[in-house]
């Protein structure tokens, strides 16, 4: 049994090069990620749940004003922790906080967009988010990070934004059985659960966001990602041969 269980360990496939990483394999590295660096990784988590349970102490114009600002500082720490971890490497600190201050700029809509449907803030993210790890691993500055962010997320928006909103589906999902779970009877234990299970799950949308970039540039350096075939580039059934030349047998 153990040599069988060994073999099937060997036989998993290696990940896919960032430049064709599929959005499930952005999860999944972001999830491997977070098993090997737990202690630095799971400090990510600590924003979004001291945002989480300390928001329903507003009314719905502070909650506004608390994201955008309070929020804006705590999410954007975490997300540059998220690229250095992801990176290994320590940016000197002007880039550190180069990047720093653009992701608070960039952070600043969102909890304006969010407001109706999660779906218009992510899509902002997927679009200019990138210009924080191009600041910070590129060495540029505001405007030039802003518009390499920019051209990161067009060059596959479609990646960029199904990572990011598979991404924030599996935190949310996770995040509601994990506070079914840990829920108990008390005020106090609903606002404990809801504490522990954001400082869990949270890191990984950190991780994930952060290893999309890297995604991202490589398929900037690669050129255009190849067009996406709803056939999955399958010969049709009845048309097994194509359009091209006829087979030898066949022919006159």
């Amino acid at each position: 049994m153990a040599r069988k269980g060994a073999r099937t360990k060997q036989e998993l496939p290696p990940p896919l090069p960032p430049e064709t990483r599929t959005i499930g394999q952005v999860v999944a590295e972001a999830l491997n990620l977070y098993r090997r660096r737990f202690w630095p990784s799971l400090a990510l988590g600590l924003p979004v749940a001291l945002i989480d349970t300390t928001l329903p102490e507003f009314n719905r114009t502070g909650q506004i004003v608390y994201a955008c600002t309070a929020g804006a500082l705590l999410i954007t720490a975490a997300y540059v922790g998220g690229c250095m971890i992801v990176s290994e490497t320590r940016p000197s600190r002007r880039d550190v906080l180069v990047a720093y201050g653009l992701g608070i700029a960039i952070f600043l809509p969102f909890p304006v967009l969010a407001i109706a449907l999660i779906l218009p803030a992510a899509a902002w993210l997927a679009l200019v988010g990138m210009a924080v790890p191009a600041a910070l691993f590129e060495h540029l500055g505001p405007r030039k990070a802003l518009r390499r962010g920019i051209r990161l997320g067009r060059v596959d928006y479609v990646h960029a934004l199904g990572s990011l909103a598979t991404l924030g589906i599996a935190y949310f999902l996770t995040r509601l059985v994990l506070l079914v779970l840990l829920h108990g009877a008390s005020e106090s234990g609903a606002r404990t659960a809801a504490f522990l299970a954001d400082l869990v799950i949270s890191p990984v949308l950190f991780l994930g966001a952060a290893l999309l970039y890297f995604d991202q540039a490589a398929r900037v350096e690669s050129g255009r990602p190849r067009a996406r075939r709803s056939d999955a580039d399958l010969h049709h059934a009845l048309e097994p041969d194509g359009a091209g030349r006829a087979d030898a047998e066949g022919q006159p």
